[in-house]
């Protein structure tokens, strides 16, 4: 089983290697579309990188309440779980 910092640290990596992101945005508390300037499409991108990374799948009802990268982080974790 990963630890939570692995989790955020895969995630991260991915955020700046393919989405181009900051690495200074990568706060638990930013807003993930905002911060991280994510777009409908970027969204799809995002579902297969999490796929390819970790092995498990997202649907969009997972995003339903996802506002902060935290969010995202937990919500990875509890996939893994």
């Amino acid at each position: 089983m990963m630890t939570k910092q692995t989790i955020i640290e895969k995630i991260n990596d991915f955020l700046i290697d393919d989405f181009e992101v900051e690495e200074e945005a990568l706060e638990p508390g930013a807003n993930l579309k905002e911060a991280i300037g994510l777009d409908s499409l970027d969204f799809v991108d995002l579902v297969v990188a999490v796929e390819s990374n970790f092995g498990v799948k997202l649907v969009g009802e997972d995003f339903v309440n996802i506002v902060t990268l935290q969010d995202f982080y937990d919500l990875i974790e509890r996939k893994l779980d």
